[in-house]
């Protein structure tokens, strides 16, 4: 992998070590860290046809080595989705809200579940790219994002039926 090559996966890498981790820093530490990787094995991954890929699945299995290792000396590894340190880029704060409440919810799926969709529908990776990274069929990876639409679905009517209760209360009060 060239370092012009790393250049332009760079973003790409950093956004799923942010999804990773949760928070920037361990994002950039993550990222870095892949990124070292790819330039120390630079022969032996030089012809990989699909170096993007290879790239984020580095990453993964640094992030899941250092879960194994926090747990081992802290017990935890996850971070919950209240204490992520993103920076909030919508424009409106209804814009904000919806992300936050998106956010939160992948965020809440299982891990098997909330990186698959990462891979899928964030970062773009076609269902057989998310199974090779993943080291895992693709039947795997549409079944798990199946099971995360359909969480994610009854999510979304649960927030739909509750902002529906709210309004009918401000009405009865003349809040409306």
């Amino acid at each position: 992998m060239s370092t012009r090559e790393l250049v332009t996966a760079f973003p790409r890498l950093w956004r799923y070590c942010l999804g990773l981790t949760q928070r920037r820093a361990e994002a950039d530490d993550l990222a870095q860290a892949a990124c070292l990787q790819a330039l120390e094995n630079f022969t032996h991954f030089q012809a990989h046809p699909a170096r993007d890929r290879w790239l984020i699945r580095v990453a993964r299995n640094l992030w899941l080595n250092q879960l194994k290792a926090d747990r081992v000396r802290q017990g935890g590894g996850l971070v919950p989705v209240d204490r992520i340190d993103l920076q909030d880029l919508s424009p409106s704060p209804e814009g904000d809200t919806f992300a936050a409440q998106v956010f939160a919810a992948v965020m809440d799926l299982p891990e098997a579940q909330r990186d698959t969709v990462l891979l899928a529908y964030v970062e773009g990776f076609s269902y057989k790219e998310t199974a090779e990274i993943l080291d895992i069929p693709i039947g795997t990876v549409m079944s798990r994002l199946a099971d995360a639409r359909r969480k994610l679905a009854v999510l979304n009517h649960e927030t739909a039926v509750h902002a529906d209760r709210v309004n009918k209360g401000r009405e009865r009060h003349g809040q409306v």
